[in-house]
C-alpha cells in the first residue's frame, strides 16, 4: 500500500454545515417575503428598510463568510484543483442561470452581480490570501469593507463597474453584492479560520463527530447549499404567484399604503390623505393605477404619472 491510502480522512465539521442550514432558512424566509412584497401582500419597499434590510445583509455576510472559512478548511495545506475547478464552475453556472432568469422576470432589476456572482469571484481570489497571517487578512478584510464608506466615483454607477462597490448612486438590482465591501467578509472569515486552525478549535470541532440523529438533516442541507439556493426561490416565488390567482391584493389598499409610506417621509399625514386620494382617483382614470401597481409601465405612461404626481402635490397644498 502506498503513504496516500494511509492518509487519514479528514471528515466534514457538521456545525459548520448547520450553520450554512440555518443560513439558508434565513434567506428562504427573507425571499419568502420579498415575494409577498412583489405581488401586494405587504407594503411596498419593506423588505428593503429598516430591521429587513439589516437582516438581509446578516444573511449574505454569513454565507460569505463561511466560504472563508471553508476555502481555508479545504485548500489551505495545498489548492485541491479538481474539486476546486468543479465547485467554481458549477457556481458560475449558477450565477449565470440567475442572471438570465431574472433579465427576463424583471429586466429593470436583474441581478448582474449577486451573492453567487460574489461567491465566485471571493473563492477564486481568496486563494490568493490564504497563506498570509491570518492578521494582515483581517486588516485588509476590514479595510475593504470600510472603503466604500469612505469613498465613491460616478465612474462605477453603470451596471458594467458597478460591481466594484463604489458607485455614487446604486443601480437597480434585486441583488447586489458587489466586491467592496463583500469581499472584505470573506476575508474577514478566512482571517477566523486561519487563528481557529492555529489555536485548535477547528480539531476540536472535529473531535465532536457527527452531529445528533435529530440534526442530521439540517447538517445534510448545509452541504447542498447551492442546490437549495437555485431551487428555493422558484417554488416559493411559484407558490406565491399561485395563490395571487385564487386571492389577488386589493390594488387600491396596495396603492394607498405604498403612497402612504413613502409620502409620510416628507409630509404630515393630512397632506399625505388628500395627494393620495388625488393620485389615486387620477392614476384610476386615466387607467394607469392597474399597471403601476404591476410594474408595466411604459415610457409615455411614466411621463402621464409624473404628471399626477406634481398636479396633486400642488393641489393637496
Amino acid at each position: 500500500m502506498s503513504p496516500a491510502e494511509f492518509k487519514p480522512v479528514r471528515r466534514r465539521i457538521d456545525s459548520l454545515d448547520i450553520a450554512r442550514t440555518l443560513a439558508l432558512i434565513a434567506m428562504a424566509v427573507y425571499h419568502f417575503t420579498w415575494d409577498l412584497e412583489f405581488f401586494g401582500y405587504v407594503a411596498r419597499g419593506l423588505t428593503g428598510h429598516g430591521g429587513w434590510k439589516l437582516f438581509a445583509r446578516g444573511i449574505a455576510s454569513s454565507f460569505l463568510f463561511l466560504v472563508g472559512v471553508s476555502l481555508v478548511l479545504a485548500h489551505a495545506r495545498g489548492i485541491r484543483w479538481r474539486p476546486f475547478a468543479k465547485r467554481l464552475a458549477q457556481v458560475v453556472a449558477g450565477a449565470a442561470a440567475i442572471t438570465v432568469v431574472t433579465y427576463f422576470t424583471t429586466p429593470n432589476a436583474f441581478v448582474f452581480f449577486g451573492i453567487l456572482h460574489q461567491i465566485a469571484f471571493a473563492s477564486l481570489v481568496g486563494l490568493l490570501f490564504l497563506r498570509l497571517p491570518f492578521p494582515i487578512t483581517a486588516l485588509l478584510g476590514a479595510a475593504i469593507i470600510a472603503t466604500p464608506f469612505l469613498v465613491s466615483t460616478p465612474l462605477t454607477n453603470s451596471r458594467w463597474l458597478a460591481w466594484i462597490g463604489l458607485p455614487e448612486r446604486q443601480p437597480l438590482s434585486n441583488d447586489l453584492v458587489p466586491v467592496l465591501p463583500w469581499f472584505g467578509v470573506v476575508l474577514l472569515g478566512i482571517a477566523f479560520a486561519r487563528l481557529a486552525q492555529r489555536v485548535g478549535w477547528i480539531e476540536k470541532l472535529r473531535a465532536l463527530g457527527p452531529a445528533p440523529r435529530w440534526l442530521q438533516p439540517a447538517a445534510l442541507l448545509g452541504r447542498h447549499t447551492l442546490l437549495f439556493y437555485l431551487l428555493h426561490q422558484p417554488i416559493l416565488f411559484g407558490l406565491v404567484w399561485a395563490f395571487a390567482q385564487v386571492a389577488p391584493p386589493d390594488p387600491i389598499q396596495r396603492f394607498q399604503a405604498d403612497c402612504r409610506q413613502s409620502c409620510l417621509v416628507e409630509r404630515d399625514a393630512a397632506f399625505c390623505d388628500r395627494y393620495c386620494a388625488c393620485a389615486q382617483a387620477d392614476l384610476a382614470s386615466r387607467k394607469l393605477l392597474d399597471r403601476l401597481m404591476n410594474g408595466s409601465l411604459g415610457e409615455a405612461d411614466r411621463d402621464a404619472v409624473r404628471e399626477v404626481v406634481e398636479e396633486c402635490s400642488f393641489g393637496a397644498r
